[in-house]
């Protein structure tokens, strides 16, 4: 029988958060891609469908990330696209 490791985290129980330096925005949004990110609380895809019209407008590049439930943490999956795929995210929380 084999056993696994398991580790399970607590998101009620930070001690300290990381401090992280804060990315420079790139110089203009020209031939950038734009990701627009529902957190999947109400209405925040009305106000990225807001935001998508108005920046395709100006000719911009657009890419849309859900999460599956506000109540927890993107997926990795979700997270790893939008760092792979966009130079700046839009997170539409609307409450």
């Amino acid at each position: 029988m084999s056993v696994e490791t398991y580790h399970m985290l607590d998101p009620t129980a930070e001690l300290s958060s990381e401090r992280r330096a804060r990315r420079a925005p790139p110089a203009n949004l020209e031939g950038a891609t734009i990701g627009l990110m529902s957190i999947s609380k109400e209405r925040s895809r009305e106000f990225l469908d807001t935001m998508e019209r108005l920046f395709t407008a100006r000719g911009l590049k657009i890419a849309r990330f859900e999460k599956p439930t506000h109540t927890k943490p993107a997926p990795e999956a979700v997270v790893q696209a939008i760092v792979e795929r966009c130079a700046v995210v839009v997170v539409g929380l609307a409450d």
